[in-house]
């Protein structure tokens, strides 16, 4: 039997992502964050507008989508609370957030060098892939007491990185599912992947079929 709710988040469960992106004074900073999909080599993200991730990325239109896996859990909590803003805003304090300008040192991170752009790398994720903004898009734009807190960001991907402790059979394209346990966020808790529930009809498609235009033109340059 269904009833009526009335959630105050609806975070089902989606993955974590470490963001790093560039402050205005070139030191590096890193949020996690939830609201992100992907299609193709292209993803959207949502982010408060008030941030200094949105802030940054509004700057250099660029930045890094960090997957930690579950053995970067303890990492992202400690990032979890933290802010690269100064001074910190009114309803972050009531969360409990505090300034930190150092993000990689107190979460125990590591930075590298990006290829394609100057926001780094977290070494010890799983995935980590390279971005470009394409488009800006606001959110809830046509509430008033909404319009401009929230912005929506249509990313390109550059270049992607794969640890090849879950590489499928040594395969470089190929991301194995066994292996890839992605840290999830589902109503402010952490879970991951289990076991294969079912055979998947979608799985019969060679994963090929689904190769787009910006893939292969980072692929043939």
């Amino acid at each position: 039997m269904h009833i009526k709710s009335h959630p105050s988040i609806l975070y089902f469960g989606t993955p974590v992502v470490l963001m790093s992106t560039k402050n205005p004074k070139g030191s590096d900073n890193l949020a996690p964050i939830s609201s992100v999909f992907w299609l193709g080599w292209r993803c959207i993200i949502g982010l408060g507008t008030a941030s200094q991730t949105a802030k940054n990325l509004l700057n250099t239109k660029e930045c890094v989508l960090n997957l930690p896996s579950v053995n970067q859990a303890g990492s992202v909590n400690l990032l979890a609370k933290t802010t690269g803003s100064n001074p910190v805003s009114k309803g972050k304090i009531a969360k409990g957030y505090r300034f930190v300008e150092n993000k990689f040192e107190i979460a125990g991170l590591t930075k590298t060098p990006s290829e394609t752009i100057k926001a780094v790398r977290v070494k010890e994720c799983p995935v980590q892939m390279e971005a470009v903004v394409e488009a800006i898009h606001g959110l809830a734009e046509e509430d008033v007491n909404q319009r401009g807190n929230i912005i929506t960001v249509e990313l390109k991907i550059t270049r992607v990185y794969l640890d090849e402790s879950i590489i499928l059979d040594n395969n470089p394209n190929r991301v194995d599912p066994d292996k890839w346990k992605p840290l999830i966020m589902s109503f402010q808790e952490f879970y991951t992947l289990g076991n294969k529930v079912h055979e998947s009809t979608l799985a019969e498609i060679p994963e090929n079929l689904y190769n787009t235009y910006d893939r292969e033109f980072v692929l043939n340059g």
